[in-house]
Formats: C-alpha cells, sequence, structure tokens
C-alpha cells in the first residue's frame, strides 16, 4: 500500500488527531464516507447512461 505499514498509520492518525481534535474525527470520517459515496454513485451512473438496459433495469427495482 504505497510502501505505508502499520506503524506510518498510526503516527499519521494521532497527527491528525493533534490537529483536528478528537471531537472532530466523527465528521471527518463521515465527510470521507459522503465523498466516496457520492464518487461511486457518480461512476455508477456515468456507466449506466451508456446502456439504456441497465437504466430499465434500476427503474424496475426502484419501483419494488
Amino acid at each position: 500500500m504505497f510502501g505505508i505499514g502499520m506503524p506510518e498509520l498510526i503516527v499519521i492518525l494521532v497527527i491528525i488527531m493533534i490537529i483536528f481534535g478528537a471531537g472532530k474525527m466523527p465528521e471527518i470520517g463521515s465527510g470521507i464516507g459522503k465523498g466516496i459515496r457520492n464518487f461511486k454513485k457518480a461512476v455508477s451512473s456515468e456507466n449506466s447512461e451508456s446502456d439504456p438496459d441497465q437504466i430499465e433495469d434500476q427503474k424496475k427495482e426502484k419501483e419494488k
């Protein structure tokens, strides 16, 4: 993983906790999660636009 081991990840986490504080960590985590979800949604919608059959299948699934 880019040559980053467990000790380096722990040091990075400690630095982030010092900068932002422990109270902000859940907000940062949820923000990152929302960003990843939005990215996945954008990528999947981009792929589905090119395939009309997938669009129809998605509409049928939403109706259920």
